[in-house]
């Protein structure tokens, strides 16, 4: 039991710690998500040839073993089964486990990018280089490229699919592109109802994150320090006292 409780609390330290050992983990777990991106990308080529199915199955495989992890160092059950990423994962899985059948939501892998965004290694690494005023922006941008991601892979899965080569998949990125940024040329449309629905749903949420981004970008830069007396989160740099409580703040410096 001591051994196992042990166990638990070194993956929970690698999983969501800011240690050395940790970030190297972590930097490690962000390249193989990208090349599970990857393979999403170039999975329509690949359908074809013997070697798809044993990289599906291998990336299944990983993505199951994670899974089982990261429900055996969360501190309650519930607090695992609630994250939306855990979700997002068990749907992955299922699309790499029957790939004929759930093929159609591959486009959720997008969502492992922003997994890496949320994690300590992009907070940590732009620490590192003296760049924390950073942090927003990619996480920002990365919103925004993310949702991208998602909507082009959407709109391919369930309007180009059939479409051969890359012309497919061009056209659901460049339809998405004109509709986020409300250029709206016309000259590509989604047909019937679902189509309309789908623009509309991808206009509201694309001027949605842009503006966040902006905001990111112009606003001045806050650090993320909890106030032990009233718990308020963000702080000017300089901050000695807590604007809300007046309490003394220790915010240790990038180098620390």
């Amino acid at each position: 039991m001591i051994r196992r409780d042990k166990l638990r609390q070194t993956l929970r330290q690698l999983y969501t710690g800011e240690s050395r050992a940790a970030i190297r983990y972590q930097a490690v777990l962000a390249c193989i998500d990208l090349a599970i991106i990857a393979f999403f990308i170039f999975g329509p080529y690949l359908r074809a040839g013997t070697s798809y199915l044993v990289l599906d199955y291998l990336i299944a495989a990983w993505i199951a073993l994670e899974l089982l992890v990261k429900a055996a160092i969360a501190r309650r059950p519930g607090d695992w089964l609630l994250k939306s990423m855990t979700w997002v994962d068990l749907v992955i899985l299922g699309t790499l486990l029957l790939p004929n059948l759930l093929y159609n939501f591959a486009f959720l892998r997008a969502m492992r990018i922003w997994a890496i965004g949320q994690s300590p290694l992009l907070k940590v690494g732009l620490r590192k280089i003296g760049q924390s005023e950073l942090t927003d922006v990619i996480r920002a941008s990365i919103n925004v490229v993310v949702f991208l991601f998602m909507t082009t892979g959407f709109v391919y899965t369930f309007f180009f699919y059939r479409q051969e080569g890359t012309d497919g998949f061009v056209d659901a990125l460049y339809f998405t592109v004109a509709t986020v940024t409300t250029t709206g040329f016309g000259d590509i449309i989604l047909p019937g109802t679902f189509g309309k629905l789908t623009a509309i749903v991808t206009m509201i949420v694309g001027i949605s994150l842009f503006v966040r981004l902006a905001q990111a970008v112009v606003r001045p830069f806050k650090v993320t320090f909890r106030c032990p007396n009233c718990g308020l989160y963000r702080h000017d740099a300089d901050a000695v006292h807590c604007k809300a409580c007046g309490n003394i703040l220790k915010i240790p410096d990038d180098g620390d």
